[in-house]
C-alpha cells in the first residue's frame, strides 16, 4: 500500500487529549444527524410557509441525501491524503453556512440549494470522524469510542423530531422550522473552534498530492446513478435506467482503480482494502440491515397516521423508547464487542427479529382497539436494543481489519453502504405497502407483508454475520 503522511504522522500520545478529541468529533456529527431526523416533522410547516409543491418538498430531503452520499468516499480519500482535521473543519463550516442559508431561505428553491450545501458539509465531515477515531484510538478504547458514536446517533435520532415539533409548537410554523436550522449555527462555530484547539494538525506539506480525479468522477457518477431513482419518486419511469448505467460506471471505476495502482499511483480507493473478508462482510451486513431496518420507522408512522388516523406527534413518540434503548445498548456493546466479536452482532439480529415479530403479532390487536397503539413501543424498543448491538459493533469489527492509514476511505465506504441500503429500503418497503393497499389489500395485511420482508432481510444479514463468525473462529488465537 502507498504511504500516507496524513495518517502516519507522529503525534505523541500525550499531545492528544482523547476525551476532548472525541467531544469535538461527536458534536458536529450530532448536529448533522439532527438535521436529518428533524426535517421529517418540518415538511408540512415548510410547505405552508414557502407555498412549496410536493416535488419541491421532496428535494428538501433528496438533495441532502444525494450530496451527502456521493461525497462520502471521495471525502474520506481527501482527508486520508491531505489531512483529516482540515477537511473536517471545511465540512463543518460548509454545513454551518448551509444551515444559516436554510433558515433564511425565502423560497423552496433557495432552501433546496442550502440543503445541498448541508449535505456537502455532512459528506465531508462524516468520514473524518470515523478516520480520526481509527487513528487516535486503539483496542478497547476504540470500541468504546465507536459505542459513544452509536449513542450519539441514537440520541440525535430520538430528540430531533421532538425538538422540531417543539419549535413549531412554540414559535409557530414559519419561525419554528427556520430555527431548526438556525440552532446549528452556534454549534457549528463552537465545533470549528474546538477542532482547531483539540485535533492535532495533520496537514500534508511539501509534496504534491495525487487525488485520482478520474476515479473520483467515475465513483461519483456511479453512486449518483444508483441512488437517484430511489430518491426521485413520481417522475418518468425511464429514470430507473440510471441504475444499470450506474452499475456499468461502477465497473469502469473498479477497473480504473486497479489500473491506476498498477501504474504506481495511489488510487482513490485502494482495492487492497477489500481483500479482507471481515471488511467485505461488514459492508454487506450493514447494507442489508439498513435496507430493512430503516424502513420500520417509516411504515409504522404510515400505518398509525394514514390508517388509524393518529397524529404525527403520537406516531413520533413511539420511537423514543427505542432510541433510548439504542443509546444504552451501544454503550454496553462497546464493552464486550472485542470479547464476543461477531457473536454480539448475531445476537443483535436475533433481538431485531424478535422485535419485528412482536410488532407483527400485536398490530391486529392495535387495529381492532383491543390494546392502545403505544403498546407497539414495547417490541419497537427491542429494535433499539438491536441497533446498539449491531451498528457500532459491526463498525468496530469491520474497521479493525483495515490499516488506519486508509481509515477515511474505509469509513466512507462503510457509511456509503448504510446510505445506499437506507435509500433503497425507504423507497422499496413503503412502496410495497402503497402498491398493495392501492390494489385492494387490507392495510393490516399489507403492513404485515412489509414486516415479513424486513424480517427476511434481517435474517439475511444475520446469515452473513454467522459466516463471518466462522471466519473469526478459524483465525489464529480465536475463542
Amino acid at each position: 500500500m502507498t504511504d500516507d503522511p496524513a495518517a502516519t504522522a507522529d503525534f505523541p500520545e500525550r499531545t492528544v487529549h482523547r476525551r476532548r478529541l472525541l467531544l469535538v468529533l461527536l458534536v458536529p456529527l450530532f448536529m448533522a444527524l439532527i438535521a436529518v431526523s428533524v426535517i421529517n416533522v418540518a415538511l408540512t410547516a415548510i410547505g405552508h410557509s414557502l407555498d412549496a409543491t410536493s416535488e419541491g418538498l421532496q428535494w428538501v430531503i433528496s438533495g441532502y441525501a444525494l450530496s451527502f452520499g456521493v461525497l462520502l468516499v471521495p471525502a474520506g480519500r481527501l482527508g486520508d491524503a491531505t489531512g483529516r482535521r482540515r477537511i473536517l473543519i471545511v465540512g463543518v463550516s460548509i454545513f454551518t453556512l448551509g444551515s444559516l442559508l436554510s433558515g433564511l431561505a425565502p423560497s423552496v428553491e433557495v432552501l433546496n440549494a442550502a440543503r445541498v450545501l448541508q449535505g456537502i458539509g455532512s459528506g465531508l465531515l462524516n468520514p473524518q470522524t470515523v478516520a480520526l477515531i481509527q487513528q487516535h484510538f486503539r483496542g478497547q478504547a476504540r470500541a468504546e469510542a465507536f459505542a459513544l458514536l452509536g449513542t450519539t446517533v441514537a440520541v440525535a435520532t430520538a430528540i430531533g423530531p421532538v425538538i422540531g415539533g417543539l419549535l413549531i409548537q412554540v414559535l409557530g410554523e414559519d419561525v419554528g422550522w427556520r430555527w431548526m436550522f438556525f440552532m446549528n449555527v452556534p454549534i457549528g462555530v463552537i465545533a470549528v473552534v474546538g477542532a482547531l484547539l483539540w485535533i492535532p494538525d495533520d496537514r500534508v506539506r511539501g509534496r504534491r498530492v495525487d487525488l485520482d480525479p478520474v476515479g473520483t468522477v467515475l465513483l461519483t457518477l456511479a453512486i449518483l446513478g444508483v441512488m437517484l431513482p430511489f430518491l426521485e419518486r413520481g417522475v418518468n419511469p425511464l429514470i430507473w435506467l440510471c441504475i444499470p448505467a450506474g452499475l456499468l460506471v461502477l465497473a469502469l471505476w473498479w477497473s480504473w482503480e486497479h489500473r491506476y495502482k498498477r501504474a504506481g499511483r495511489p488510487p482513490m480507493v485502494d482495492p487492497e482494502i477489500f481483500a479482507g473478508a471481515a471488511f467485505r462482510n461488514g459492508i454487506i451486513i450493514v447494507s442489508v440491515y439498513f435496507l430493512g431496518a430503516t424502513s420500520v420507522w417509516i411504515i409504522v408512522p404510515l400505518f398509525l397516521q394514514m390508517h388509524l388516523h393518529h397524529t404525527a406527534f403520537e406516531a413520533s413518540l413511539l420511537g423514543l423508547p427505542s432510541s433510548i434503548a439504542a443509546a444504552f445498548s451501544s454503550q454496553i456493546a462497546g464493552r464486550y464487542v472485542l470479547t464476543l466479536g461477531r457473536r454480539l452482532v448475531i445476537y443483535g439480529f436475533m433481538v431485531s427479529f424478535t422485535g419485528l415479530l412482536g410488532v407483527a403479532l400485536l398490530v391486529g390487536f392495535v387495529e381492532s382497539g383491543a390494546v392502545p397503539f403505544w403498546v407497539l413501543a414495547v417490541p419497537l424498543t427491542l429494535m433499539g436494543v438491536s441497533q446498539g448491538m449491531t451498528i457500532s459493533p459491526n463498525q468496530t469489527l469491520t474497521l479493525n481489519s483495515v490499516d488506519p492509514r486508509f481509515g477515511g476511505v474505509a469509513g466512507g465506504v462503510l457509511q456509503l453502504g448504510q446510505r445506499l441500503g437506507a435509500a433503497v429500503g425507504t423507497a422499496l418497503i413503503p412502496g410495497v405497502i402503497f402498491s398493495l393497499t392501492e390494489s385492494g389489500t387490507a392495510w393490516q395485511e399489507a403492513f404485515i407483508i412489509a414486516l415479513v420482508i424486513i424480517m427476511a432481510l434481517t435474517l439475511a444479514a444475520m446469515l452473513v454475520s454467522v459466516r463471518d463468525r466462522a471466519r473469526e473462529r478459524s483465525a489464529p488465537g480465536a475463542r
